[in-house]
């Protein structure tokens, strides 16, 4: 089993190498730039899970998915704190999207690049993306920016 200091220096590595190279090739004129990649770990059973994906995927995300059964054991390797977790966990640059995290905000976390873990939308609130019923409009509910130790602001109301 990869120990959680490991991995999270071989994460920073690679997010340092993939923020690097997307801010050259944006700087190329006339070259296509390629949607951004998103590696997102769930359930093979969910489809909440799913059809967010199919929401990040729509917003320009190049998602990269791998089906993990024991998500919590993920989770705690990983060092996603108890308190902000949903049912996926994604990475992208040196950060966790944690939950229905909508497109935008995730397009405003790299845009802004904050002193912070990541972005969660904890638990399962029923009108984010992924979880809203086709017709039922999403909202109601908030992204939390949180920290390592959990500490969270708001992020975003929706």
């Amino acid at each position: 089993m990869i120990k959680r200091r490991t991995f999270v220096a071989h994460l920073a590595g690679v997010a340092a190498l993939g923020v690097a190279g997307r801010r050259l090739w944006a700087r190329l004129p006339g070259l296509p730039v390629s949607p951004t990649t998103i590696t997102v770990y769930k359930s093979s059973s969910c489809e909440c899970c799913a059809k967010w994906i199919d929401h990040i995927r729509a917003s320009g995300f190049a998602p990269v998915v791998h089906n993990e059964e024991n998500m919590d054991a993920l989770k705690d390797q990983m060092g996603v704190p108890e308190s902000v977790r949903s049912c996926h966990t994604a990475i992208m640059d040196k950060y966790f999207i944690e939950g229905h995290v909508p497109a935008s905000d995730i397009r405003r976390l790299l845009a802004e690049q904050p002193k912070a873990a990541g972005l969660a939308v904890p638990g399962m609130p029923p009108r984010t993306y992924g979880m809203a019923p086709p017709g039922v409009e999403v909202g109601g509910y908030d992204v939390v920016e949180f920290q390592g130790n959990g500490q969270t602001r708001i992020f975003a109301r929706h």
